[in-house]
């Protein structure tokens, strides 16, 4: 008696993995084992970097501020220390985008914590 291997249901699993490797290169996205390997690979790099992708932001947002503190003459730290001294509330990406599209509004801000 031949051995019963339940072909539909197999071939339904690897055609789930072949259409959501749809888009890959060479035999990564029809061959199944290879398209398998590689979109769990993606699922990895997915989660990795969408830790990443917060990281970068950061450093870009400090960056933008910096470059704006240096514009008023202080320094990153220096700046974020005199915010928090004087109790203002306002995170790094509004921050950040006051410097880059609102100059004088950023300007404000500098000197409301340096001045007073």
């Amino acid at each position: 008696m031949p051995r019963a291997t339940n072909r539909p249901a197999a071939r339904k699993r690897h055609k789930k993995y072949i259409r959501r490797a749809k888009g890959y290169f060479g035999r990564k996205k029809n061959v199944y084992r290879l398209a398998r390997n590689q979109f769990e690979k993606g699922l990895q790099s997915a989660y990795r970097d969408r830790k990443l992708k917060k990281r970068l932001f950061r450093s870009l947002w400090i960056t933008r501020i910096n470059a704006g503190a240096r514009e008023a003459g202080l320094t990153y730290s220096g700046l974020m220390a005199k915010i928090k001294a004087k109790g203002i509330q306002i995170n790094r990406k509004a921050l950040a985008d006051l410097a880059m599209n609102e100059p004088k509004a950023f300007k404000k801000i500098v000197e409301t914590v340096v001045g007073g």
